[in-house]
């Protein structure tokens, strides 16, 4: 598990670093303050990947934003404390958790995302069959999967991680909103939380 964190905050460094890379011609505040960040990752790169990798920071992932869009339904849902159509969200994203294809990763990137995968699709069908409690239960491991996700895959849009330091110890979400909007406590604590980091 442990050798999966450090593959993925390797990823995560060079997904930043190329997105910073991608957009250092927009202006010349951020190509002077984030120079060095983009010299570092060629110390390290081999150069092959890097293309690869700075054209998914910039389009995304077409099959990863179609989990993305499944998520954040079953997200507003739970926000909602809709449960029925939390059960009826869960399904669709199981499915479409399930038509990811990979194939454009590396072999690491693949093995790495099969796991998340599996393991997401589990949660979502756990979400599908259950009351809200066990589904935001769920929904809390099934958070951690997808932010997991796009650490690989890159996303289409800005997102915004959140996190709720009351709900079973803090837990984190992804949104697509700065405003916090609570899928663990719902209309109970509607606005409980804080904006942790800015994807993309």
């Amino acid at each position: 598990m442990s050798k999966l964190k450090s593959t993925l905050g390797i990823v995560a460094i060079a997904f930043i670093t190329l997105t910073v890379m991608s957009c250092k011609d927009n202006s010349k505040e951020q190509n002077s303050t984030d120079g060095d960040h983009s010299q570092m990752n060629h110390d390290n790169s081999d150069g092959h990947h890097d293309g690869e990798k700075k054209e998914m920071a910039m389009s995304g992932d077409s099959n990863a934003q179609a989990v993305l869009n499944d998520y954040f339904n079953l997200k507003n849902a739970l926000v909602g404390d809709d449960n029925g159509k939390a059960k009826e969200l869960g399904a669709t994203l199981a499915t479409s958790l399930g038509n990811f294809d990979a194939s454009q990763y590396t072999d690491t990137q693949q093995s790495e995302l099969k796991d998340i995968v599996e393991d997401a699709v589990e949660h979502a069908e756990h979400i599908s069959e259950s009351d809200i409690a066990h589904q935001r239960e769920h929904f809390k491991v099934l958070s951690k999967d997808v932010i997991d996700m796009v650490a690989i895959t890159g996303a289409e849009m800005k997102l915004y991680e959140q996190f709720c330091p009351m709900y079973d110890g803090g837990t984190a979400w992804l949104s697509t909103k700065e405003e916090v909007r609570n899928p663990y406590y719902g209309s109970q604590m509607l606005k409980c939380g804080k904006v942790q980091r800015e994807i993309n």
